[in-house]
């Protein structure tokens, strides 16, 4: 039936921040969205949605927040006064601002402030990184923020290989769980976890909290956050000692293996233990474990690279299945960068032939520092806030409120919330969801391609991300052909409709009821080291680095020890109600947020369940409520990301504690590094 007369369903995929990217069917009625579940298209996720997906995605397109008409600030920075304009007005305004920048300091003067509210490919960067390579404004490595650390460790021992897909977890014998809260945020593999436990697998988790996978695990490691890589050394040098090594593997398929065991014999079980925080009898039971088992799967998260040692201990972790040999078998090795699986052409996409040679970069991490620095040249004039909540994702929130409330800085935002970021700002430019623009979806975490179309028209005025940045580039005199491409067209610059595994298909043409597996050849599916393989200049799985030493300083992993004056680690972990930011604006997220504290450490401090807690160290503090648990070890305390100033009647949230100073590779962030003190209010 048609639009608005009855309840039809339609197919979608979900486009937000997480390795599964599920397919979804979206119920629509009278042309509004009500009700997200999910579909069988994608057969990892297999019909099964989360449930912040289910729950608040109708209010995130409907709700009280939503942004649906342009409109310029008329009061202070922050304070959420605005009236609404035209579209015209505000282009003209955009226009007035950028150029002034650029009159004044140049076109690198203007940042563009994206990160990855959407992980669609052209709402995530098509026509925006054409505009501004065009322009010459600043280029953002957006990495650091999250997933660069990670993704540069494992590629500098495999290059561009993919991983292991996380489905075929099923058949493992021991799987483990490292850093990777998979209920909250990578909700299919603990059903690959509880699938391969049925048949007889053992299920390790690694993570200083007893999370919910940890519950139903043949072990927990409550290892101590930032000394991942100390376990793995520990794990290496037990393995070698007791004859695991697999030294025909090593001799074909590893390059730098003995300069690697030379840094992690250094670590024998009773001294890791200490450091680790952990009993030595789980370290040998764990090297015993993996030794035995084939196939052996590492599930690695996110979580384990938010600190200074981050990205060495993603290369220490993923150099054991090479040690020991546990690639080359359907479900062994290690889970990551699988996306890489994905024929993405991106160069093509984004245009990157138009960026004027010598443009300079900028670490995300550090444009709220430079937007503050009088002394760059050239200084930060405009910032172009989309796809991106930094007041409510950044550290050491209250310098990032500072740099937004600068006056002299231009500040645009393009989003589908009133946010906290978008108070902030000059001029906002409504967005479209997902669900109102059509779009092309690969993943981080599985091998699948999907494509989805609109399912509603968009909300109010708002636009998609790929025709506001057509009208801009139309505004500031871009006549190049590339800024009048369609959203087809844009999805065939995305992927190479060539590869054999499109099976002739042009990339906007996929089927929207099926999601494409992306195989090793279009045949067989992959297994690393048995139908893809390294991808580095030596062929081989370089364990000592000189590429990453060039860079980096680290030729083989290294561990550096968190040196603070306050007893406590804070981790700020992914959120049952948000993805990130995203929700952030919903009533679940709402009130006094929580604070998880082991009894031994709310005791000693004289605090009891329930308490208001004044959270603090020298960035600042804020008041969150106790939640006594001994699923989180003596040392840490645990409040989720994500949250907005809504749950705050301090004017800051947690991300307020959290310190600025980089990870060992990627230049990334180090959330996970903030320690802090609690007492009661």
């Amino acid at each position: 039936m048609p639009d608005g007369q009855a309840s039809i369903t339609k197919p979608s995929v979900c486009p937000l921040d997480c390795p599964d990217t599920c397919s979804l069917d979206v119920t629509v009625e009278a042309g509004k969205v009500t009700g997200v579940r999910g579909s069988t298209a994608n057969p990892l996720t297999e019909g099964v949605v989360c449930n912040k997906v289910s729950r608040y995605y109708p209010h995130f397109v409907h709700g009280e927040g939503r942004l649906t008409h342009p409109m310029k600030r008329v009061g202070r920075r922050g304070e959420n006064a605005f009236e609404r304009i035209s579209w015209d007005e505000a282009l003209d305004l955009v226009h007035a601002g950028l150029t002034k920048a650029i009159s004044e300091h140049g076109p690198q003067s203007v940042v563009p402030l994206a990160y990855a509210g959407p992980h669609g490919m052209l709402a995530g960067g098509s026509m925006d990184f054409r505009f501004f390579h065009q322009m010459g404004a600043t280029l953002l490595d957006r990495g650091p923020m999250c997933g660069g650390v990670k993704g540069e460790a494992f590629v500098s021992i495999y290059g561009a290989m993919p991983g292991t897909p996380p489905e075929q977890g099923i058949g493992a014998e021991l799987i483990i769980v490292w850093s990777n809260n998979v209920t909250v945020s990578n909700l299919h593999f603990i059903r690959t976890i509880n699938r391969a436990k049925a048949a007889g697998a053992k299920i390790v988790v690694v993570d200083p909290k007893r999370i919910k996978a940890a519950e139903q695990a043949d072990m927990h490691v409550a290892i101590r956050p930032g000394t991942d890589v100390v376990l793995a050394f520990a794990l290496a040098a037990e393995l070698e000692r007791i004859g695991a090594f697999d030294q025909a593997f090593i001799d074909r398929w590893a390059s730098g293996a003995e300069e690697f065991m030379t840094a992690a014999r250094d670590w024998t079980v009773e001294r890791a233990a200490e450091v680790c925080g952990v009993p030595e009898e789980q370290i040998r039971t764990l090297a015993s474990w993996y030794a035995e088992a084939s196939p052996a799967l590492i599930g690695m998260g996110n979580g384990m690279e938010r600190n200074q040692n981050g990205g060495n201990s993603v290369r220490a972790v993923a150099a054991l299945p090479v040690l020991c040999g546990k690639w080359g078998v359907r479900g062994g090795g290690v889970i990551a960068k699988v996306g890489a699986a994905v024929p993405k052409t991106v160069a093509k996409l984004q245009r990157t032939d138009l960026i004027p040679q010598g443009t300079r970069r900028m670490n995300i991490m550090d444009v709220p520092a430079n937007m503050l620095r009088d002394d760059l040249d050239p200084k930060v004039a405009a910032v172009f806030v989309y796809n991106h909540n930094p007041i409510a994702v950044f550290p050491d929130q209250k310098l990032v409120m500072e740099a937004f409330s600068r006056e002299d800085v231009f500040v645009v935002g393009c989003e589908v919330q009133m946010t906290d970021s978008m108070r902030y700002c000059d001029v906002i430019l409504p967005a479209c969801t997902h669900f109102e623009h059509a779009d092309i979806f690969p993943a981080y975490g599985q091998t699948y391609l999907q494509r989805a179309e609109p399912v509603i028209a968009p909300v109010g005025e708002a636009l998609p991300n790929t025709e506001i940045f057509r009208r801009l580039a139309a505004r500031f005199g871009y006549t190049d052909p590339c800024f009048a491409a369609t959203d087809a067209e844009l999805m065939d610059e995305a992927i190479d409709g060539a590869d054999p595994r499109l099976g002739g298909m042009r990339p906007s043409e996929l089927p929207l009821d099926r999601a494409l597996n992306m195989t090793a050849d279009g045949a067989q599916e992959i297994v690393p080291f048995a139908t893809v393989f390294p991808k580095t200049a030596s062929g081989k799985a370089e364990l000592a680095s000189d590429w990453m030493e060039e860079a980096r300083g680290f030729r083989v992993p290294a561990y550096r020890p968190v040196e603070s004056g306050y007893p406590l680690a804070l981790i700020t972990p992914s959120s049952a109600h948000r993805t990130n930011a995203t929700f952030g604006g919903h009533a679940a997220s709402d009130g006094v947020q929580p604070l998880e504290i082991n009894p031994v450490d709310a005791a000693s401090r004289g605090i009891e369940e329930g308490d208001l807690v004044r959270v603090h160290n020298d960035l600042g503090e804020t008041v969150l409520r106790a939640v006594l648990t001994d699923a989180v070890r003596p040392g840490s305390v645990y409040s989720d990301k994500g949250t907005w100033m809504r749950t705050s009647d301090t004017g800051l949230t947690v991300n307020a504690l959290l310190p600025t100073h980089k990870a060992d590779l990627c230049e990334g962030a180090c959330f996970n590094d903030a320690r802090v003190e609690v007492a009661r209010v």
